[in-house]
């Protein structure tokens, strides 16, 4: 349970929902999650894919379900997942959430395409059968047709064309409610929702209007936000602001890539909005001064930061560290780190939680020094 940090709204209390080991809502801590990229029913690659994940902190993996060759994956790949929550992303084809229920943690459906009320009540009884949650998943791209047309979308072609301002953050909204109603109306509470939009200012208004009407758990992100630096700004804007209203309760940053290692970005990418608001902590943060006149010549910040960040990604313990180019903040910020270095002179000094532990560190072995250093650190938090 996480109290508050300061200068964030007080977190807005929803209902609790258990997703596989995890539960989502409450002041439980707001979960990561991202998708695989692989066909699903490759199952090599679908497996291996969602073992990197979760070895990088991924907390839930979402994955494609739209084959029946896919379904029958489900099977082995649970077997060869064990423990990790996996949810079935459903579109068009209700028939393979039933498929999928007996394998997977949670089950997601997208409103607009899901067809009638009758499939949803269907998925609804395969997922209590299994004591499944279902996430209602909203997306701008996809509404259902009435809802759609009522706020300014036309046909053309037979193809719904969206208003040319694009739909209000009003439309996304009344879309995941009727479905709260429906499946409500079968007894059904275990429900996440997501209202996403590549609309980052459409997003975040969306999920500010849902969460003053529902006190259901809520699913951040933004969709369709391009490809890695388009995907982390957008991400850290909307998710971010939202996060400091006290709004949301899982996320996951979504990043144009099929590679793994791009998929992984996702993940830290969604822990370090988290991290850098105080909601939780993981891995190394390394906090940097942007460099000036003043650096210490000899002393490449920029370089030393980059190198400690990548030799030390696989650490999932938190550790901050600071590296600073001079003397100027560089004792305040070390006093606030785990580890800190700075430079001075023609040497570097380095501090363990403001305590000076080493001077006269040459510039050549700082990255050297510190990243054993954070290594240790890491492995004496982890074992306490």
């Amino acid at each position: 349970m996480n109290s508050t940090p300061r200068y964030l709204r007080p977190r807005r209390r929803t209902r609790e929902v258990a997703v596989g080991q995890f539960v989502i809502g409450g002041a439980n801590p707001i979960r990561v999650q991202s998708m695989t990229s692989t066909e699903t029913s490759d199952i090599e690659a679908t497996v291996a894919q969602i073992r990197a994940l979760w070895e990088a902190g991924c907390e839930i993996v979402r994955l494609t379900v739209n084959t029946r060759k896919a379904a029958a994956a489900l099977p082995e790949i649970r077997k060869r997942c064990a423990g990790i929550p996996l949810v079935a992303d459903i579109h068009y084809n209700h028939h393979l959430a039933l498929e999928a229920a007996p394998y997977v943690d949670k089950i997601r459906i997208n409103p607009g395409n899901i067809g009638s009320e009758e499939n949803v009540r269907a998925v609804i009884q395969r997922a209590n059968q299994f004591g499944l949650p279902i996430r209602v998943g909203v997306n701008q791209g996809s509404l259902e047709r009435d809802i759609a047309l009522k706020y300014g979308a036309h046909v053309k072609d037979n193809i719904l064309m969206p208003p040319e301002e694009g739909y209000p953050a009003e439309a996304l909204v009344e879309s995941a409610l009727r479905n709260v109603e429906i499946l409500e109306s079968y007894g059904f509470t275990r429900t996440i929702l997501s209202v996403k939009s590549s609309n980052v200012p459409l997003m975040v208004e969306a999920y500010r209007q849902l969460s003053a009407q529902c006190d259901y758990p809520l699913h951040l992100g933004v969709t369709e936000a391009g490809t890695k630096d388009n995907s982390n700004i957008k991400s850290s804007i909307g998710i971010g602001a939202l996060l400091l209203d006290g709004i949301g309760d899982t996320l996951r940053v979504s990043i144009a890539a099929r590679r793994t290692e791009e998929k992984i970005e996702e993940v830290r990418t969604g822990f370090k909005i988290l991290q850098a608001l105080g909601l939780r902590q993981f891995g190394v943060e390394v906090v940097a001064c942007p460099t000036c006149g003043r650096e210490d010549q000899g002393f490449d910040t920029t370089r030393i930061a980059r190198e400690i960040e990548e030799r030390c990604a696989d650490i999932a313990t938190p550790v901050k560290v600071s590296v600073m180019g001079c003397y100027v903040n560089g004792p305040g910020e070390a006093a606030e780190a785990d580890l800190g270095v700075v430079a001075s002179g023609t040497a570097a000094r380095i501090y363990r939680r403001g305590e000076l532990i080493s001077s006269q560190v040459p510039f050549a072995e700082v990255t050297d020094r510190m990243v054993q250093l954070i290594r240790e650190l890491a492995e004496e938090k982890s074992a306490r």
